[in-house]
Protein backbone atom coordinates (compact mmCIF):
# COMPACT_ATOMS: atom_id res chain seq x y z
CA UNK A 1 0.00 0.00 0.00
CA UNK A 2 2.85 2.40 0.81
CA UNK A 3 4.36 1.80 -2.62
CA UNK A 4 1.13 2.75 -4.38
CA UNK A 5 0.97 5.95 -2.34
CA UNK A 6 4.57 6.78 -3.22
CA UNK A 7 3.92 6.20 -6.94
CA UNK A 8 0.84 8.41 -6.85
CA UNK A 9 2.88 11.22 -5.30
CA UNK A 10 5.58 10.93 -7.98
CA UNK A 11 2.91 11.00 -10.68
CA UNK A 12 1.36 14.12 -9.15
CA UNK A 13 4.76 15.85 -9.10
CA UNK A 14 5.42 14.96 -12.72
CA UNK A 15 2.01 16.31 -13.75
CA UNK A 16 2.65 19.41 -11.67
CA UNK A 17 5.94 20.04 -13.45
CA UNK A 18 4.17 19.81 -16.79
CA UNK A 19 1.61 22.31 -15.62
CA UNK A 20 4.28 24.78 -14.55
CA UNK A 21 6.12 24.40 -17.87
CA UNK A 22 2.88 25.01 -19.79
CA UNK A 23 2.13 28.02 -17.62
CA UNK A 24 5.58 29.50 -18.21
CA UNK A 25 5.26 28.92 -21.96
CA UNK A 26 1.79 30.48 -22.04
CA UNK A 27 3.09 33.54 -20.20
CA UNK A 28 6.09 33.85 -22.57
CA UNK A 29 3.79 33.50 -25.59
CA UNK A 30 1.47 36.17 -24.24
CA UNK A 31 4.41 38.54 -23.66
CA UNK A 32 5.58 37.94 -27.24
CA UNK A 33 2.04 38.55 -28.56
CA UNK A 34 1.77 41.76 -26.52
CA UNK A 35 5.16 43.01 -27.73
CA UNK A 36 4.32 42.21 -31.37
CA UNK A 37 0.91 43.87 -31.08
CA UNK A 38 2.39 47.01 -29.50
CA UNK A 39 5.13 47.27 -32.12
CA UNK A 40 2.68 46.95 -34.98
CA UNK A 41 0.26 49.36 -33.34
CA UNK A 42 3.01 51.97 -32.99
CA UNK A 43 3.62 52.03 -36.75
CA UNK A 44 2.08 54.76 -38.87
CA UNK A 45 -0.71 53.98 -41.33
CA UNK A 46 1.78 54.43 -44.15
CA UNK A 47 4.24 51.94 -42.64
CA UNK A 48 1.45 49.42 -42.10
CA UNK A 49 0.30 49.92 -45.69
CA UNK A 50 3.84 49.23 -46.91
CA UNK A 51 3.73 45.94 -44.99
CA UNK A 52 0.30 45.09 -46.39
CA UNK A 53 -1.36 45.22 -42.96
CA UNK A 54 -4.47 47.20 -42.15
CA UNK A 55 -4.79 48.72 -38.70
CA UNK A 56 -7.91 46.62 -38.12
CA UNK A 57 -5.99 43.38 -38.67
CA UNK A 58 -3.08 44.12 -36.28
CA UNK A 59 -4.54 41.85 -33.61
CA UNK A 60 -4.92 38.94 -36.03
CA UNK A 61 -1.42 39.41 -37.47
CA UNK A 62 0.15 39.50 -34.00
CA UNK A 63 -1.81 36.44 -32.92
CA UNK A 64 -0.82 34.54 -36.04
CA UNK A 65 2.84 35.45 -35.60
CA UNK A 66 2.95 33.99 -32.09
CA UNK A 67 0.34 31.23 -32.00
CA UNK A 68 0.12 30.31 -35.67
CA UNK A 69 -2.69 31.02 -38.08
CA UNK A 70 -6.24 30.67 -36.83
Amino acid sequence: MAYASHTATETTLIKGQGFVERLVKAFADYREYSRTYNELNSLSDRELQDLGISRVSIRDVAYGAVYGEK
